[in-house]
């Protein structure tokens, strides 16, 4: 037993000390529902060695309608499969999007992929998701609820899903208006970014 200067041995308490460290809950993607689209289905054929060989390639997007968004492709000898693996290839590709109290984007934003060009920009409330084929699916399970988009260049389904994502990522992060932001932030990031709302067409 220990003692002190004077000489008297000290008294161990019998109580052990709790251990008050909190586990972290680790969310795994598999135990998230996400909600799925699929925009195509296309039978593919391949020139090879022997002849011609056929498949199908699906394309799926897939979200939770709280900022996370992702577009999958997947290719396979079954309808079922292909769709399968483009849903795992959709969620590996999930993207956070950001989104202003009015459920819509800060500011104005364009991208480009292959020959199709994507401009979206912000709208007033109550005016919904204003736009066409797979670029209103990608926001919609973005979690956009008053949004204009326009699409020039090339129809094709899947460049433009793309180049929706693109334009999605290119939105300033620092200049997101979240809910969890105070009405003053608000009210300061509406004027800093007037020059993006004012850009034209």
């Amino acid at each position: 037993m220990e003692q002190t200067a004077v000489g008297k041995p000290l008294k161990k308490s019998g109580k052990r000390k709790e251990n008050f460290t909190r586990k972290r809950k680790v969310v795994r993607l598999s135990k998230i529902k996400y909600e799925e689209k699929i925009v195509q289905i296309k039978r593919v054929t391949k020139v090879v060695k022997g002849g011609k060989k056929m498949t199908f390639r699906a394309i799926v997007i897939i979200g939770d309608n709280q900022k996370k968004v992702g577009v999958g492709v997947g290719r396979a000898d079954d309808v079922n499969l292909a769709i399968e693996k483009a849903i795992l290839n959709g969620k590996k590709s999930l993207i956070t999007v950001s989104v202003t109290r009015q459920n819509s984007v800060p500011h104005v934003t364009k991208s480009t992929y292959g020959a199709c060009k994507i401009m979206i920009r912000p709208a007033t409330e109550g005016s919904g998701v204003i736009a066409g084929g797979s670029v209103k699916a990608v926001l919609e399970l973005a979690g956009l609820k008053n949004i204009l988009a326009k699409q020039f260049g090339s129809n094709n389904i899947l460049n433009n899903a793309k180049a929706t994502i693109l334009a999605l990522t290119g939105l300033n992060e620092k200049i997101e208006l979240g809910k969890s932001q105070s009405l003053r932030k608000q009210s300061f990031y509406e004027t800093r970014m007037k020059k993006y709302n004012n850009a034209g067409v």
